[in-house]
């Protein structure tokens, strides 16, 4: 699957200005904070309307400001996996992952419950509750929540940013798997080049709002 974003704009004093186009596999996008890289993936997801520009996934058309299309966020089959796990703490890990169920369609090749719990060697924990589970363990949770959505891509904001080496050391094994395992397009927004230098199929680099 080709991914093709071309949007412009105005973020206060930031003008976001980028032009990208990805396929399978992971694209990292890096850069200082401020850069706009959690803009454009909001914008991507349908978090933003951008002023101008277009969102394409193939041939599905799902922001293009001239022709007036704009698809909901819900209705988009992306995956986000944010800073923070933002899992449910009054539920277990077990019914954090059932929530992205909810939101799956009906699809020929899904991702199975059984299929990502053994990916991300989650099986020990689905009992548990959020607040017994390890930073890095916490990822891992919100990382099969959103696979079991069933994504078409897959958005990692600075997913390792607040964990220590330790936990970091942890969870990259499992990114590696699932890129060789599934080949879900995937963008990864990082300002640690160290995370993707030897993982990513494309690597852009962002500086105010331009690709650089």
């Amino acid at each position: 699957m080709s991914v093709r974003i071309d949007v412009v704009h105005a973020l206060g004093q930031l003008q976001l200005n980028v032009s990208i186009t990805t396929s399978a596999g992971l694209t990292a996008v890096i850069g200082p904070s401020g850069a706009g890289k959690t803009s454009l993936l909001n914008i991507v997801a349908g978090v933003i309307r951008p002023d101008r520009g277009v969102v394409r996934l193939d041939d599905d058309v799902l922001v293009d400001t001239a022709k007036g299309i704009w698809r909901p966020t819900h209705t988009r089959r992306i995956g986000y996996v944010f800073q923070a796990p933002r899992l449910f703490p009054h539920l277990t890990v077990r019914r954090n992952l059932g929530y992205g169920r909810w939101f799956s369609p009906a699809v020929t090749d899904p991702f199975a419950f059984d299929d990502v719990v053994d990916l991300l060697d989650l099986g020990a924990l689905l009992a548990r509750m959020p607040a017994r589970l390890s930073g890095g363990e916490a990822q891992r949770v919100a990382l099969g929540r959103a696979l079991l959505s069933q994504p078409r891509l897959l958005l990692l904001d600075e997913p390792l940013a607040s964990v220590d080496q330790a936990r970091r050391d942890e969870v990259l094994p499992y990114l590696d798997r699932l890129r060789a395992e599934i080949r879900l397009p995937t963008i990864y927004v990082t300002h640690t080049p160290a995370e993707v230098e030897s993982r990513a199929e494309q690597i852009v680099a962002m500086d105010r709002g331009r690709v650089v």
